[in-house]
């Protein structure tokens, strides 16, 4: 088994990427973005964040490092974009403009690609941390085949547990009515706005390091 994937590896990256991604913590958020759509719509949403959120993590994965470096992007930059998109959505649930209804086309696929997809799931944390992984490990030669299959069957199961908590957020939905997810809707919007600004501390840090 150690020699088809390397277990400690495995655990160490499915550790963190789950605590950077936050599945139970996704559920207020996803709650408050989906308020208005349907349950089957809601599952829709689940599976094209999930899938959006898994191909922009890969791509990383793999191109990361090339794709910044072609483009001139500095991990803090992406980092303070990231936290600015973040903290304009989380402004939107603070004041109730997500809770306005839109048309059933189209509304749901957008708030899947962004900001559910990314930088919600898909964040820079998430694509720093990941980065960071391949480069370390990867690199080092011995045992490269076990490496890589650690670090994708830790991010697909990480990406499993987000789905089975956002597939599953139709049950609360149910229990809490829509009182309940306007309240979880203001306290979502009220934990991702220091999400974002955390992220934004994070890169200026970064930058005046740099400088």
């Amino acid at each position: 088994m150690s020699d088809v994937i390397n277990v400690v590896l495995f655990t160490e990256v499915f550790v963190t990427l789950f605590v950077i991604m936050d599945p139970p913590g996704t559920v207020p958020v996803f709650l408050a973005l989906t308020s208005r759509m349907t349950p089957k719509q809601r599952n829709r949403a689940a599976r094209q964040a999930i899938l959006v959120a898994f191909g922009v993590i890969v791509v990383f994965a793999v191109f990361g490092q090339q794709v910044l470096h072609y483009m001139g992007i500095s991990l803090p930059a992406l980092q303070a974009s990231g936290g600015l998109l973040l903290l304009f959505v989380a402004m939107e649930l603070l004041t109730g403009k997500m809770e306005e209804p839109e048309p059933a086309k189209g509304g749901s696929v957008n708030v899947a690609l962004v900001p559910l997809g990314t930088p919600l799931l898909a964040g820079p944390g998430v694509i720093v941390a990941t980065m960071v992984f391949v480069q370390q490990k990867v690199a080092d030669g011995d045992s490269a085949v076990a490496h890589w299959v650690a670090i994708a069957v830790a991010i697909v199961a990480v990406h499993v547990c987000t789905y089975l908590a956002m597939r599953f957020a139709n049950v609360i939905q149910r229990v809490l009515r829509d009182s309940g997810v306007t309240l979880v809707t203001r306290i979502a919007g009220l934990l991702l706005a220091a999400i974002a600004v955390q992220m934004i501390a994070t890169a200026v840090t970064e930058f005046v390091r740099a400088a």
